[in-house]
């Protein structure tokens, strides 16, 4: 598995040359949102707007409807509970294409229960006229400005920064409402989003290992979310579902999958894998994964749980979540 550094960084410079009315608006965490490379490429189409980010999302409302195409940087904790109400009111309500760029979702910084946006795609998903993506990896990064611009109207990312792994090849881009289908089997079928992606990997591995058949499928478009593989995925394993993800249990994946099953009237099990009614706490991304059960050995044993049986994991079979390198020794807010 490759490692690749400042994905978003490089693509944004790449993907805007061609595109004038292209604006990238920061709310002074210009490096810490991978913003700064486009700032230094295309001075003249960046705004620097202040620690205030309400008049930020104000502000991509007004550039939007000038017939500018906004891209909001900064961290999801501040679009989601600072900015809601600009959301809501001036983008979501206007259906303006404003591009939300939530940095740092879920558990994916030490920074502590302010920095750690743990239900923002609850919030968001519930918004009219919002969409939300969720890329696991460089090559999604890589895409996800091509599927966000074919979007008319806003749109929420939960972007990653930094070391990110290359999961999936590059010539096999994001698709808007498009899961992936990773592995196919017939016992259990395993759905991830987000970091949780490269956990479950390992887990399904595993589980392949010992005989049992998985499908896969990782979700990184979590509104709108209808494709037909989920109902395919829902209903077709014989032991039932389970799903992993970067955020509270309620709201997120796990409910997108719930409500589908209720509409769909498919009774089977689906367990749901995420932060189970708590904030977490400053660590590393390792640690909280672990900690919270957001780990490859958190899929193995609800896996157990589905399967009936114990699987007789040995110490170290499965590996551990990956250690992530901070963004920056040197500044806070770069947690």
């Amino acid at each position: 598995m490759d490692l690749c550094s400042k994905v978003h960084a490089r693509n944004l410079v790449r993907w805007a040359a061609d595109k004038p009315r292209v604006l990238v608006l920061s709310a002074d965490l210009t490096s810490s949102c991978e913003a700064d490379a486009f700032r230094d490429a295309y001075p003249d189409r960046f705004v620097s707007l202040g620690i205030a980010e309400q008049n930020m999302v104000s502000f991509a409302a007004g550039l939007a409807r000038e017939g500018f195409v906004p891209l909001v940087h900064t961290f999801a904790v501040f679009i989601c509970r600072r900015a809601y109400d600009q959301v809501a009111m001036s983008v979501a309500y206007a259906n303006a294409p404003v591009k939300l760029f939530g940095f740092l979702p879920g558990i994916t910084t030490p920074g502590g229960a302010s920095h750690q946006a743990i239900d923002d795609v609850a919030l968001m998903r519930q918004l009219p006229n919002m969409t939300v993506l969720e890329p696991g990896d460089a090559t999604e990064l890589e895409s996800v400005l091509d599927v966000m611009a074919a979007v008319p109207g806003p749109v929420y990312v939960r972007m990653l920064r930094g070391e990110v792994p290359r999961l999936f090849a590059p010539d096999q881009p994001m698709r808007l409402d498009q899961p992936r289908v990773l592995a196919e089997g017939d016992d259990i079928t395993v759905f991830s989003t987000g970091i949780c992606t490269e956990e479950a990997q390992k887990a399904v591995a595993f589980l392949q290992s010992r005989a049992i058949g998985v499908t896969h499928l990782h979700v990184s478009t979590l509104k709108p979310c209808n494709h037909p593989s989920l109902r395919a995925a829902l209903e077709c394993p014989r032991l039932g579902s389970l799903c992993i993800e970067n955020h509270l249990r309620t709201g997120g994946l796990g409910t997108v999958l719930a409500e589908l099953s209720a509409d769909l009237g498919i009774g089977k099990p689906l367990l749901r894998l995420g932060l189970n009614d708590t904030f977490a706490h400053g660590a590393s991304r390792g640690y909280l994964m672990r900690e919270h059960g957001l780990d490859a050995a958190a899929v193995v044993r609800a896996a157990e749980s589905l399967v009936g049986r114990n699987l007789g994991v040995a110490a170290g079979e499965i590996g551990t979540a990956r250690t992530v390198s901070l963004h920056s020794a040197a500044r806070v807010e770069a947690l």
